[in-house]
């Protein structure tokens, strides 16, 4: 439920985004772009859009919120799921105890799927 927003001023990230919002026109869509320094590109991440990054060199990241943290709206999926598909351009990743433990999206509650807001 939360909005994010990513800005790289130094350095360069590889970000993955995929789409877990049930209804939302783009549900299942995976995009993989990168931010930083060579083109000055914030990405927004609405909620109910999975979002990781891999840093690709050395970097810094100012990463905003539209609210506060709350445990209980924590969701992940597995970095490494064919049905996301995403290329990190990383071959060994260091990854959190939970990036390690995410299920993979066939795989989560669907009372846990976020729902798309469609309202215009």
């Amino acid at each position: 439920h939360q909005a994010d927003y990513w800005y790289v001023p130094r350095g360069r990230a590889r970000v993955v985004l995929h789409d877990l919002r049930d209804g939302s026109p783009t549900d299942g869509a995976t995009l993989v772009l990168e931010i930083g320094e060579h083109d000055h590109r914030g990405v927004f991440i609405p909620p109910g859009v999975a979002h990781g990054f891999a840093a690709l060199t050395d970097m810094t990241m100012t990463y905003l919120v539209d609210g506060y943290y709350n445990p209980a709206d924590e969701l992940g999926v597995a970095w490494d799921d064919p049905a996301i598909g995403a290329d990190w351009g990383v071959t060994d990743p260091v990854l959190s105890e939970r990036d390690r433990t995410n299920p993979r999206r066939d795989a989560l509650d669907p009372g846990r799927r976020p729902h798309a807001d469609l309202r215009t």
